[in-house]
């Protein structure tokens, strides 16, 4: 019997849409098609650490509390 890891590692090739935002921003940035500052330019970047970072400090209020 073989064993089929296609199906448990599914995700492994996506690109989520803020990567895709990400792209498509820096393209227009480096070819001059828009003027935007580099901090708006990685802006979909910022908020994914936002949210990771949030997500961080809940899980980590949660397992504080739950130690309690």
């Amino acid at each position: 019997m073989s064993n089929n890891n296609e199906s448990t590692n599914s995700s492994k090739g996506t690109i989520g849409c803020l990567n895709v935002l990400l792209l498509i921003f820096i393209t227009l940035k480096l070819t001059n098609n828009i003027s935007w500052s580099w901090w708006w330019v990685l802006s979909p970047l910022w908020i994914a650490l936002g949210f990771a970072c949030i997500l961080l400090s809940v899980l980590g209020i949660m397992v504080y509390f739950k130690e309690k």
